[in-house]
């Protein structure tokens, strides 16, 4: 961490977290973390698929689950059902299949659509966290504890992690689409 942990960690968590938001973001190719957001009621508690099961990827537009609990399998079911992968699930009573589609032109549209939502309420986050950053030291200014120079060299340096930020923000949205336009 550089000078300001407080501001650059909470600037670091948001890109953590929109590269998270960007593997659920199917790209052609069938991805087990498609699956991270949907979850079922097992035994009264809200479980990821990944934690009642094994998920895997035997060709590479096709993924596989397999519950340890078989029961849960119409649960799983509904649930993939219910979600935006658009998706319908196949159930042979053992396991689940999801046969994903080569991507249409519309939809790798709405694919880039999405992932640019995603990168400007990233962004936005991350012009937070500076204002947040900003704000915490010109309370220490008022109360005496720096002055007014360290105030515009903090200003400065806290723009430049900003900008830093945006422009990895950029990048990732760029390999992204990219991702999404080129298959």
């Amino acid at each position: 961490m550089g000078k300001y942990p407080e501001v650059e960690q909470k600037m670091e968590k948001r890109i953590n977290g929109l590269i998270s938001e960007f593997k659920t973001i199917r790209a052609g190719r069938a991805n087990a973390s498609v699956l991270d957001k949907i979850a079922i009621d097992y035994y009264d508690t809200m479980t990821p698929i990944n934690q009642v099961g094994s998920i895997s990827s035997p060709e590479p537009h096709q993924l596989v689950i397999q519950p340890w609990d078989v029961s849960v399998l119409s649960k799983i079911e509904k649930a993939i059902n219910k979600s935006d992968l658009g998706i319908s699930p196949q159930n042979d009573g053992k396991v689940i299949r999801l046969n994903f589609p080569p991507l249409t032109e519309e939809r790798r549209k709405e694919l880039v659509k999405t992932v640019k939502k995603y990168a400007e309420e990233a962004k936005v986050q991350i012009r937070n966290a500076r204002r947040d950053g900003i704000d915490m030291y010109k309370k220490q200014k008022k109360n005496g504890e720096i002055t007014e120079d360290d105030m515009k060299n903090i200003e400065k340096d806290i723009q430049n992690m900003t900008d830093k930020y945006i422009k990895e923000i950029d990048s990732i949205t760029a390999d992204k689409e990219k991702e999404i336009t080129s298959i």
